[in-house]
């Protein structure tokens, strides 16, 4: 091995043995027991009902498991071309884009959307993959203060008035809970002629009293929001994406967004699994009752010990520890009680803000929140939280 292969081998030896001394390497977990779930977007318990599972097999014992091809070739199916039908008159849009990741969704579409005399202006919270979109769109990025819409506003102002602009937020952040403020934004973009992109990927299905998410939550319409994104993992208890517009940004997106063009299609039994959850987010809407109570329950409780939330009404609650190690330690004994929490520490959050993150499913019980609350309260007696 010579002399520049062994300097960056001991950079990447150097840089994880750093990462570890400041508890802040990841690893990823192969569960080898039973636990009790409260770190899953699953938010509505889809990702495992009959009939979500039997549409999939159905579909994959008649069209085969994988599409075999991207959408523009030959891997767009019938299955595809009804979810996006169905997602479109779900979401209140004329059309609907089916893509293979979130992430994909985002990068693609944002690019597709903006040159390199735009202006692409986003909350300081926003999730990677829509600030990685910025950056590949080449256009000049800008971020506001976590939903402090006046800064929003002072730096579309300050921009140079012919410059095209897009302002982009996620719907409900996925690390805090919180909602971003969308009619006040919505408003915004009108009165400055930009794009208002809204990532709400821990929204729909779950907010709204049917299920279209933050929109719906504000009561606001595909004006206010013209470019609406969503994944399928999460309330659908799936997989992929979709990007909801007027047919004018589909047909522009199918030209031009490299993330669409260039990649496989979902596999037609992903997307025949999907119309049945969608049949089930409209046909059951107990589960984002239960939801709520669960939620409340919760937060009742945790409230009561002391404990720190943030202000999140959604099924995301994150309980703020503060050192990364407080709360690695917090999960591991939350791991000996039988329950899967997650801890989320920098770069995912800001520093010295590391955390529990709690996320609760219409699956879950009663008695399963309530022995989430009995462990949390063990470990606030013992100090750990």
């Amino acid at each position: 091995m010579n002399a520049q292969r062994q300097r960056a081998q001991l950079r990447l030896s150097d840089g994880l043995r750093a990462l570890e001394s400041a508890h802040l390497l990841r690893r990823r977990r192969t569960r080898e027991r039973a636990l009790l779930n409260f770190c899953s977007n699953d938010y509505l318990g889809l990702s495992r009902h009959p009939q979500v599972i039997e549409a999939m097999v159905r579909s994959a014992e008649r069209d085969g498991v994988g599409s075999g091809a991207s959408h523009l070739i030959s891997g767009h199916s019938r299955e595809h071309e009804l979810l996006e039908l169905e997602l479109a008159a779900f979401l209140g849009r004329e059309r609907a884009l089916l893509f293979s990741t979130g992430y994909m969704a985002n990068l693609g579409t944002v690019a597709a959307l903006l040159e390199r005399d735009a202006v692409v202006l986003q909350d300081s919270l926003n999730h990677a993959s829509l600030i990685d979109a910025a950056v590949l769109s080449k256009a000049q990025r800008l971020r506001y203060a976590h939903n402090d819409v006046a800064e929003a506003a002072a730096l579309l102002e300050a921009r140079e008035h012919e410059s095209p602009a897009a302002l982009i937020t996620d719907g409900v952040f996925s690390m805090d809970g919180d909602l971003a403020p969308l009619p006040a934004l919505a408003q915004l973009a009108t009165q400055h002629g930009a794009w208002l992109v809204v990532d709400d990927a821990h929204g729909i299905g779950v907010l709204g009293e049917h299920g279209g998410g933050c929109v719906e939550h504000y009561g606001l319409n595909a004006r206010d929001v013209p470019v609406l994104i969503g994944t399928l993992g999460k309330a659908f208890g799936t997989f992929g994406a979709v990007v909801a517009g007027d047919a004018l940004l589909c047909d522009w997106l199918v030209q031009k967004s490299r993330t669409y063009i260039y990649t496989t299609a979902l596999p037609p039994a992903i997307a025949a699994a999907t119309r049945a959850s969608l049949s089930l987010i409209q046909s059951e809407p107990w589960r984002r009752d239960v939801l709520r109570r669960h939620i409340a329950r919760f937060r009742e409780h945790v409230v009561a010990l002391g404990l720190q939330l943030m202000p999140s009404h959604t099924p995301i609650q994150p309980l703020l520890l503060g050192s990364s190690e407080r709360a690695l330690a917090a999960a591991a004994a939350l791991e000996q009680s039988g329950l899967w929490v997650s801890a989320i520490r920098a770069p995912t959050v800001p520093k010295d803000t590391a955390r529990l993150r709690i996320t609760f499913s219409a699956a879950h019980t009663d008695a399963e929140v309530d022995r989430l609350c009995d462990a949390l309260t063990d470990l606030r007696q013992q100090g750990l939280v």
